[in-house]
């Protein structure tokens, strides 16, 4: 699959910046400035986009304004206009099955109770690459979903997520530079983080 558009899901506004929901707006901002993208809004997409080129790959980095459950009505309109297909596209999002600054690399597979990833799929159909940035389970099962993704993290998470940022956007290049398949085994793998081996340390 060649990546031409990297979307990062995420709310508008300042009330929803910093929190879980959120991370897929910091990871493709980080990018965009690893890159030197500037944003610029396009009401006709209902988006903030970015474009720029790595390597000889142009790229549409792009941030849709429509509120998590209506990502798709953004990316389709632009996903369209572009004549592009969903193998054009790198979508990146929260993942509660993840521990906090893991990532995870993959191609198909349901929504898994996103709504933004759901709306997507309702719009273009599956075949659209999806890095997703853990944010760690609810800390007690009783917890509403919504109260959970959409709460702020706390100042160590936020630490411990500043120091993976290099890593998500290196991952990113990787995913642009080598083909999907090369670039999903390698960044699947899975090793310890430093604040995983300490806590286990602890125990």
């Amino acid at each position: 699959m060649s990546i031409a558009v990297i979307a990062g899901l995420g709310n508008p506004g300042s009330k929803y910046q910093h929190t879980r929901h959120n991370i897929g707006f910091e990871v493709i901002e980080a990018l965009a400035d690893r890159l030197g993208a500037k944003w610029k809004a396009q009401a006709k997409f209902e988006s903030e986009i970015a474009e720029t080129t790595h390597g000889a790959q142009r790229l549409l980095l792009v941030k849709p304004q429509t509120f998590m459950n209506n990502s798709g009505r953004a990316l389709g309109a632009l996903m369209r206009y572009r004549r592009l297909d969903p193998a054009n596209l790198l979508l990146i999002f929260d993942d509660i099955t993840l521990d906090l600054a893991r990532c995870k690399l993959s191609l198909t597979g349901s929504a898994g109770g996103h709504n933004g990833v759901a709306d997507i799929l309702s719009q273009l159909g599956p075949g659209f690459g999806r890095f997703r940035g853990g944010v760690g389970a609810k800390p007690h099962k009783s917890m509403d979903l919504a109260d959970y993704v959409l709460s702020q993290f706390s100042t160590e998470e936020r630490k411990l997520l500043a120091e993976q940022m290099p890593t998500y956007v290196a991952h990113l290049l990787r995913i642009i530079d080598s083909d999907f398949d090369t670039a999903m085994n390698t960044i699947n793998q899975r090793n310890a983080s430093e604040h995983e081996r300490n806590q286990n340390q602890n125990l």
